[in-house]
């Protein structure tokens, strides 16, 4: 994907309602594995990555009642991003000021004077994380459509990178049946990205 795609409009409109559970599964489905992995990356452990996708879910719900989407103000995926880098930095803050056990607490500290990524770097990393996730979502959503053989000549050439020949001897296929198997992939993908992000 050459640029990264804004969040489907009319998913945000519907997350306002809290009792829509369809929208709120799909905004789940997208969002918390990109959160969760995000906190992962930071240090945090299993335990307090989910904890903390949880606070960013429940503070997203807490705002979508009242949320007006304008992009000309900044797009949602920045506006998440903040939020996440809020929760955070709050977590560090908070995880500063405990008590430390037994044990030896000089290698505590050094582990807690680590430098945190700029914001800048940050927010790049969300946004790639974000590409990822959204392409994930949308491979999982279309996959069921294809073949297991059609789906398999895809996933090696576009995404293992292997060359078509080789794949096509993998497989056992014409080069022109892999070429036609990927093309009709990646065309179906992008409509489902399309259809991800509300454009038409």
């Amino acid at each position: 994907m050459n640029s990264i795609p804004p969040t489907q409009v009319t998913l945000l409109v519907r997350i306002r309602d809290v009792r829509d559970q369809e929208a709120w599964e799909k905004f789940v489905d997208l969002y918390a594995p990109l959160v969760y992995g995000f906190l992962r990356k930071r240090g945090l452990q299993d335990a307090d990555s989910a904890d903390l996708t949880q606070d960013v879910l429940r503070q997203v719900s807490t705002a979508a009642k009242s949320l007006e989407y304008d992009p000309k103000r900044g797009s949602f995926r920045g506006w998440l991003f903040t939020i996440v880098q809020n929760r955070l930095t709050d977590h560090w803050r908070k995880d500063s000021h405990r008590v430390n056990g037994t044990g030896d607490t000089n290698a505590h500290r050094q582990l807690n004077e680590f430098p945190q990524p700029d914001s800048l770097q940050g927010s790049v990393e969300w946004d790639a994380d974000y590409e990822r996730q959204l392409f994930h979502y949308a491979a999982s959503a279309v996959k069921q459509d294809f073949t297991p053989t059609t789906w398999q000549a895809f996933w090696l050439t576009a995404v293992e990178g292997l060359k078509g020949q080789e794949v096509a001897q993998k497989l056992d296929l014409t080069l022109a049946a892999v070429y036609l198997a990927k093309g009709r992939v990646m065309n179906r993908l992008k409509d489902q990205v399309k259809l991800l992000v509300g454009e038409d």
